[in-house]
C-alpha cells in the first residue's frame, strides 16, 4: 500500500512533496540510547522501502552523526525521489569527551560543544557545514532551530535570540531561499508562540512545530493555524505523540514533554485511550492520523529507533479512522479543535 503524499507550492514554481508519514532522524543521533550504523540502516531501508520520501535532521542530532548517518543513506539515490529538511541557529565546535555537551541524553558522539548562532554568517555557516556531512548538493528546506522558551530558558533570553535572527539569519534564508539554493525555509520549534511570532514579522513558508499539535493538546489552533491557512504556509508536525505517552499508553512512567507525565497529563489520555478503544482502535494510530485532519499539514514525524518502532508508525499511518471517533471525543471535550 503506497503512502499517502501531499503537495506544498506557496511560490508556484513546481514545490515540494512531502509523504504523510515523515521520518525524523534524532533517534539517529543516539538520542537516550546508541544503535549501531547497521541498525540505523535496516530502519531506513524499512522506512524507503514503505514509500517515506521526506527526511528531516538537524547538527544538534548526535553532533552531526544523525546528518552523516542519513546522508550516507541517501547518497545514492536521485536526488529528486526525495524532500530533505535540515536546520540551522547551532554551530558544532570540537572538544574533549569530558567536556562535550549532551552527556546523558546523546551517546556514543562526536565530542562536540553547540555554540547558537543564529545570525547571517552563522546561518551560510551552518549549511555549509550539514552540505559537507550529508553530502548531498542541497537541502530542500532549511528550519531556525528552537527559538522558543524551552530551549533559551526565558522570554528575555528567546527575544533576545528572535531579534538576532530577525536582524540576521532570517536574511541569510531569504537571500538563499530567493537564490534557489533552498526551495523553502521556516523554523523548527517546540512551542508554536514563537512561530506565529515570526509568521507576524516575515516571510515564511513553513513551520516544524513539535508536540503543540496533537491528540492530546491543540492550542496552537486557535490562532496560529488560521494564520498559517491565509498566508499558504506549511506544517509538518514532529512528537505526534508528546514524548511518547500517546503511543506507550497512560502507564506508571510514561513519557510527556520529555519528562514523567503529570497526574492531570495521564488522566487525560486515560480518557482518550478509553474512547479509542470503544471504537477497536488503536490511540497510536489517532495520534498520528489526528494532525492530519488539518490542512495545513504536509508530513507527521513520529521518529522510530527501531524497525519495529518504524512499522508501528506505518501502520499507523495507514490507520482507517471512524468520524464517529473524532466526534465522541470533541463531545467529550477532548480535542479542544478539531476541523468537522
Amino acid at each position: 500500500m503506497k503512502l499517502a503524499t501531499r503537495h506544498w507550492d506557496r511560490h508556484k514554481n513546481g514545490g515540494l512533496s512531502f509523504t504523510e508519514l515523515g521520518f525524523g532522524t534524532a533517534p539517529f543521533g543516539n538520542l537516550y540510547t546508541a544503535i549501531d550504523d547497521a541498525e540505523a540502516r535496516a530502519i531506513l531501508e524499512c522506512a524507503w522501502g514503505s514509500g517515506v520520501r521526506y527526511f528531516d535532521t538537524a547538527p544538534l542530532y548526535g553532533f552531526g552523526l544523525a546528518e552523516t548517518r542519513l546522508g550516507a543513506f541517501l547518497r545514492n539515490r536521485p536526488r529528486d525521489s526525495f524532500t530533505l529538511s535540515s536546520k540551522v541557529g547551532r554551530l558544532l565546535r570540537a572538544t574533549t569527551p569530558d567536556r562535550r555537551d549532551g552527556i546523558g541524553k546523546w551517546f556514543d558522539v562526536p565530542s562536540r560543544r553547540e555554540i547558537y548562532d543564529y545570525g547571517y554568517d552563522g546561518v551560510l555557516r551552518s549549511l555549509e557545514f550539514s552540505l559537507e556531512r550529508l553530502g548531498l548538493d542541497r537541502i530542500d528546506i532549511l528550519y531556525a532551530h528552537d527559538l522558543d522558551v524551552f530551549n533559551h530558558g526565558s522570554r528575555k533570553n528567546l527575544d533576545a535570540r528572535l531579534r538576532e535572527f530577525m536582524q540576521g539569519g532570517y536574511r541569510a534564508l531569504l537571500r538563499l531561499r530567493d537564490e534557489g539554493v533552498i526551495h523553502a525555509f521556516g523554523a523548527g520549534v517546540n512551542e508554536w508562540e514563537p512561530a506565529e511570532w515570526l509568521a507576524e514579522r516575515g516571510d515564511f513558508d513553513i513551520f516544524l512545530l513539535a508536540g503543540r499539535y496533537t491528540l492530546l493538546e491543540q492550542r496552537a489552533a486557535q490562532s496560529f493555524l488560521p494564520l498559517c491557512r491565509r498566508r499558504g504556509i506549511g506544517l509538518t508536525i514532529g512528537g505526534p505523540y508528546n514524548s511518547g505517552i500517546l503511543a506507550s499508553g497512560p502507564r506508571a512512567g510514561a513519557y510527556y514533554n520529555y519528562a514523567p507525565a503529570p497526574a492531570e497529563t495521564i488522566e487525560r489520555v486515560t480518557r482518550i485511550d478509553a474512547i479509542c478503544a470503544r471504537h477497536g482502535v488503536r490511540m497510536i494510530d489517532a495520534a498520528f492520523q489526528f494532525p492530519l485532519r488539518e490542512s495545513a499539514v504536509l508530513s507527521v514525524m513520529p521518529g522510530g529507533q527501531s524497525v519495529d518502532q518504524m512499522n508501528d508508525n506505518l501502520q499507523a499511518s495507514r490507520a482507517d479512522i471512524p468520524a464517529a471517533l473524532w466526534q465522541e471525543l470533541k463531545a467529550a471535550g477532548l480535542l479542544e479543535h478539531d476541523n468537522d
